[in-house]
């Protein structure tokens, strides 16, 4: 029997992880579940975002990191305090985009001018939010077999380019926690997982609630 931890909010001692229980082996089953409140067993560095898969093995126990990629190559970059979304200016209007235009300045009124990629406002304040308490439909990934968990969405205003930006609450964070005009900041967050890759995305946390 073997344990899968995977972080979707930077973990360590104490702090909320997902794992699955995972029987290897001719025959062996799979039993997949997140578990947002339970005491993380791995200890790692504050801000660090886990992906490992632990196996049990006659000589031990063997770990195995898997791929993180984007969700979207070119939409966000760094991690902890230096994740940013990307967006891109236009040189000629000042126009700010996310996502970001990369053909040609969206601004009607503008001539039109070079457009450059810029890193967004860390933080921002609710705009609107609301919760899924329904499976997306595909192209949205996720397992059928497990119980459908709600999530939070929240629309954020960007502090400084006063666009609003779509995104998933951290995991924990819920309708109830949230006000209009409550400040929020970006973090690295986890999309979906399968055996070789992690797909990263972004998330809207509180600003002042620890990961």
């Amino acid at each position: 029997m073997g344990r899968e931890t995977a972080g979707t909010t930077p973990v360590g001692p104490g702090r909320p992880y997902r794992y699955f229980d995972a029987q290897e082996g001719p025959g062996g089953s799979r039993d997949a579940q997140t578990c947002p409140l339970t005491p993380c067993p791995i200890d790692a560095p504050h801000g660090t975002l886990l992906t490992i898969c632990q196996i049990q093995t006659p000589g031990g126990i063997l770990s195995r990191t898997r791929t993180r990629t984007p969700v979207v190559p070119g939409w966000f970059a760094g991690e902890g305090d230096d994740f940013r979304l990307l967006g891109t200016r236009c040189s000629a209007c000042a126009s700010v985009f996310f996502p970001r235009e990369d053909a040609f300045c969206r601004n009607p009124g503008c001539p039109g001018g070079e457009l450059a990629e810029v890193p967004l406002s860390r933080k921002g304040r609710v705009w609107s939010y609301t919760d899924s308490r329904y499976r997306p439909p595909s192209p949205y990934v996720s397992d059928p077999e497990l119980e459908w968990q709600s999530y939070a969405l929240i629309a954020v205003e960007l502090e400084f380019e006063r666009i609003v930006v779509l995104g998933q609450a951290v995991p924990g964070v819920t309708v109830a926690d949230l006000t209009v005009g409550m400040e929020m900041e970006v973090v690295p967050g986890v999309l979906n997982e399968d055996a070789e890759t992690t797909w990263t995305t972004w998330h809207w946390r509180p600003t002042g609630v620890g990961a």
